[in-house]
This record gives structure tokens, C-alpha cells and sequence, in this order.
């Protein structure tokens, strides 16, 4: 499955997500896509974001959350990832759902008296922001790119729009 569409199946299941332990699966769903697209864009991707996606595919791992319903149920997302097409939308969408785990875990640990939930969460929250910072990274490399590329001439255009309809 291509990855902007498996990121938009998180922003789905993340927005439905109704229980302290449903969000933070989803929290660690996330993070294994975000590991799962850095490998992708390693091997296959522009060359400028093969070092920091080879970073992003290090970050934290689906460690004490594998026993949960939601993952044993449907096992984790990440593995269908076949393909990223656009790097750049993939990454923004990537950048955004990576935000909005953020703040939702920053809500669970806010709300919750239990020790081992709250240490989980502030674990999924650093995981978040590191990915995030790469994926932020490799964005911009990708405007560095597109901004030093020379002029399309079938479009009359250069830049970020360049090839763009």
C-alpha cells in the first residue's frame, strides 16, 4: 500500500481512537510506519534523504506495546508499505500525523494516574519528535533540492512547482 494512504489510515484510526491505550497503540502504529518509510526511502529513495530516512528507520521501536488488542488484532500497518511514491507528500503528511500523535499523547499522559502509562506515553512522545525532526530534515532537503534545480522547460517553471500541473 502506498504511503500516503497508510498514513491517512492513521489519522483515521488515530482520530478514533477512544481509550488512554487505543492512542498510544496508535502512537507506536505510527512510529513503526515512520520507521517503515525511512527504510523504504534508504534503499530506493533521492539520494539527499537516504542518510537521515536511514536515521528515521533507527528510531525507537514498538517496544512493551506489541501485546496490545489493537496490534495483535491487526498487526502493525507498517508492513504494508509498498511503495512511497511522492516523497514530499509523504513526508508532510508523515510530519503532520507524527504532530498530531504528539499531541494526543501529551493529552493521555496529562490524564492518567497510572505510573507505567504515563512513562510509556513520554517514551512515544520522544520517539514522535525525533521522527519528526528527521522527516522535518529530509523536507528540507527536498525544497534545497527542488530550489537548486535548474528551470523545467516544459513548464516555464523551476523551483518546488516545477513538474507540477
Amino acid at each position: 500500500m502506498e504511503a500516503e494512504r497508510l498514513i491517512a489510515t492513521g489519522r483515521h484510526a488515530l482520530a478514533q481512537s477512544r481509550t488512554a491505550l487505543d492512542i498510544v497503540a496508535e502512537a507506536w502504529q505510527t512510529q513503526a510506519l515512520a520507521q517503515a518509510i525511512g527504510s523504504h526511502l534508504a534503499l530506493s529513495g533521492p539520494l539527499e534523504l537516504r542518510g537521515e530516512a536511514r536515521g528515521l528507520s533507527e528510531i525507537g521501536g514498538v517496544r512493551g506495546t506489541v501485546d496490545h488488542p489493537v496490534l495483535r488484532a491487526g498487526g502493525l500497518r507498517a508492513t504494508q508499505l509498498t511503495e512511497v511514491g511522492n516523497a514530499c507528500a509523504a513526508l508532510t503528511a508523515l510530519s503532520a500525523l507524527l504532530g498530531e500523535v504528539g499531541i494526543a499523547l501529551v493529552g493521555v499522559a496529562c490524564a492518567t494516574d497510572e505510573e507505567g502509562l504515563y512513562w510509556q506515553c513520554i517514551e512515544a512522545i520522544d520517539a514522535a519528535d525525533e521522527s519528526n525532526d528527521r522527516v522535518c530534515g529530509m523536507l528540507r532537503r527536498i525544497a534545497v533540492r527542488d530550489r537548486d534545480r535548474p528551470p523545467d522547460p516544459a513548464r516555464g517553471r523551476t523551483g518546488p512547482m516545477a513538474g507540477s500541473p
